[in-house]
């Protein structure tokens, strides 16, 4: 999940480069929201892996 943020992130940025504004708008809050996904889902495992112990 980490990974498509970082491949959004970046079409963000050339997007951004070649002028594309809503292109790069839109890239830009799909590798935000994936970002913060990947932050609850590891944090969600790290508290589990905790818990088990």
């Amino acid at each position: 999940m980490l990974h498509y943020a970082v491949v959004f992130f970046i079409i963000a940025l050339i997007a951004a480069v070649l002028g594309f504004g809503g292109i790069a708008a839109g890239a830009a809050g799909i590798a935000k929201i994936l970002f913060m996904v990947f932050l609850v889902v590891a944090l969600v495992t790290f508290v589990a892996g905790l818990l088990r112990r």
